[in-house]
């Protein structure tokens, strides 16, 4: 007998209402079926129309013999077409594996050949990759070639099965798809780890559907800044290919919200779409936007209705303060590959909103607050939580319902990643009163110097700061009397003649005031033309340490 609970039982012409990625469509076709999907300067379409190219791409895969179960591959930029895709390949109770292009060739086929992909959609700019790779890819069943709008057929050895349109073109425009258990899996995409071969990260329809719903509430319900509304205009700036654009697709989708898809990226056509759509909502890593400010060009945009998320790697208090010094609404939010991916938005709080320059800049530029449906805690090797009192560091640990189950085929690096019943980030963070978290490096790269630890992201902020610095990392170099020793990269802005003593100078400051120990200044700076990047446009550590 159970005491203090009602059991209701379900009637048998009940509903049982499955959370498939299907559902997030029934909003915006009847909320906003005329608002416009927009593709660079060729191509645009209204919702309505979304919605039956998306029921022609899923039944038009069935009839070109593609099966629920089956692995389906996708290369491209950001564009209307992966949008389609996101619905219609999970639609069919396929799954939609998103290749990272960025990636070597032999890390593409590696990740293609991991995930033992059926069928292939290549754009007409990776045909050279796919040729390069398609005699080793023994589960590839059809290839499907995407053509831009009025390109010409592309000069290839390959043999394409079909051409993107030509799916849709067979498709049934008023197909129904199918319910199925909201645990299917739905999505497959592989981590741009530096070390090893990259790991398959997995998500079920259930719990792209609830992370949508946590991205609701934690960037658009919750009253703080840079709030993405329903009459916003929406333009991603974070690879379709690397954990479904952060998700904002799904959400942007299901508020019915005008879209600008980019393409491939190039600082001049952004900006232009920006000037031109009257961009205000956009996501990306520090690096795209440091490249956006820049351009020739950013002078000539009005940017001070654009909000944009910084993700993927620290945001800068350099860069968010010149970002705000041009109007734009910039702040940062924490995830990863493997939690599909938000965490934590650094979201001022009601009280705080008119808040001065330095307290705005200080919870811009932090990791954030932990989203709702989040349970996040800082813990200390025994997973115990350390206290929240803004200094003592410990490791991310989370649960949520949508953080992936596992690394796909690897039941070991997934007990690994699980243990405890957490999910392990490999981030070192401390947690202040207000429960903001502030990463202060991952385990990895902390540089551990006589017995303290130095923060890599901590200098880098503060390096950002030099008004000469455009960019820098900092890694920890062996020192035969300290362990390790910091080291910093530092590329100038443009025109000016940086002394790297300067840079030392400036951080000195900084000891004075307290800031940082003195033994957290660097000997050595070095200048560089560029620092090198991953493939989602992360500082490349493990290259610069090669390097030096």
């Amino acid at each position: 007998m159970i005491t203090g609970t009602r059991i209701i039982e379900q009637t048998q012409s009940a509903y049982s209402y499955p959370l498939l990625i299907k559902q997030l469509l029934h909003t915006p076709i009847v909320y906003a079926p005329d608002q416009e999907i927009i593709h660079r300067d060729t191509k645009r379409f209204t919702y309505r129309e979304l919605y039956r190219r998306i029921s022609r791409l899923g039944s038009g895969l069935l009839k070109m013999g593609a099966k629920p179960g089956d692995i389906v591959a996708f290369l491209d930029w950001d564009s209307y077409r992966y949008l389609e895709a996101y619905f219609a390949i999970p639609g069919i109770g396929a799954v939609l594996h998103t290749v990272n292009v960025r990636l070597s060739p032999d890390q593409v086929q590696f990740t293609m050949n991991h995930a033992q992909d059926a069928v292939v959609f290549v754009h007409q700019d990776f045909v050279q990759l796919a040729e390069t790779i398609r005699g080793q890819l023994p589960s590839v069943k059809k290839w499907i070639l995407i053509r831009e709008p009025g390109a010409p057929e592309p000069q290839t050895t390959l043999t394409f099965d079909a051409e993107y349109e030509d799916v849709l073109a067979q498709g049934d425009p008023d197909y129904v798809f199918p319910d199925f258990d909201e645990n299917s899996q739905a999505t497959l995409s592989y981590t741009t780890g530096t070390t090893g071969d990259p790991k398959g990260v997995y998500f079920s329809h259930r719990q792209l559907v609830l992370h949508t719903f946590g991205m609701a509430l934690g960037v658009s319900t919750m009253e703080a800044q840079g709030r993405f509304r329903s009459n916003d205009v929406y333009m991603p700036l974070t690879p379709m290919f690397h954990v479904h654009a952060w998700g904002i697709p799904y959400l942007a989708t299901l508020m019915g919200v005008k879209q600008v898809y980019p393409g491939r990226y190039e600082p001049e056509m952004i900006l232009k779409l920006v000037a031109s759509q009257g961009v205000t909502f956009s996501h990306c890593v520090p690096t795209i936007l440091h490249m956006l400010l820049s351009s020739p060009m950013a002078s000539k945009v009005d940017m001070s209705k654009w909000k944009v998320i910084i993700g993927g790697a620290s945001l800068p208090r350099g860069l968010a303060k010149a970002s705000l010094d041009l109007g734009i609404d910039v702040y940062a939010a924490y995830g990863m590959s493997e939690t599909c991916p938000l965490l934590t938005v650094a979201n001022l709080k009601p009280d705080k909103m008119d808040a001065d320059l330095d307290y705005q800049l200080d919870v811009r530029t932090m990791t954030g607050l932990p989203c709702p449906m989040v349970d996040l805690k800082v813990m200390d090797p025994e997973m115990k939580p350390v206290p929240a009192d803004g200094k003592t560091a410990g490791e991310i640990c989370v649960r949520s319902p949508w953080l992936t189950q596992g690394y796909f085929k690897s039941p070991e690096k997934s007990e690994e990643l699980w243990r405890g019943g957490y999910l392990h980030t490999g981030d070192v963070a401390v947690q202040n009163a207000e429960g903001y978290v502030r990463i202060t490096d991952r385990l990895k790269d902390v540089i551990k110097t006589g017995g303290e630890w130095i923060s890599s992201l901590e200098l880098e902020s503060l390096i950002s700061r030099h008004p000469e610095v455009s960019e820098v990392a900092v890694i920890g170099v062996p020192d035969e009397k300290w362990g390790e020793r910091p080291l910093a990269m530092v590329v100038p802005k443009k025109g000016r003649d940086l002394n790297p003593d300067s840079v030392i100078q400036f951080l000195n400051k900084f000891v004075a005031d307290g800031t940082i120990p003195k033994w957290a200044v660097p000997e050595k700076v070095l200048l560089a033309d560029e620092l090198p990047k991953t493939s989602v446009g992360k500082l490349d550590k493990r290259r610069i340490r090669s390097v030096v």
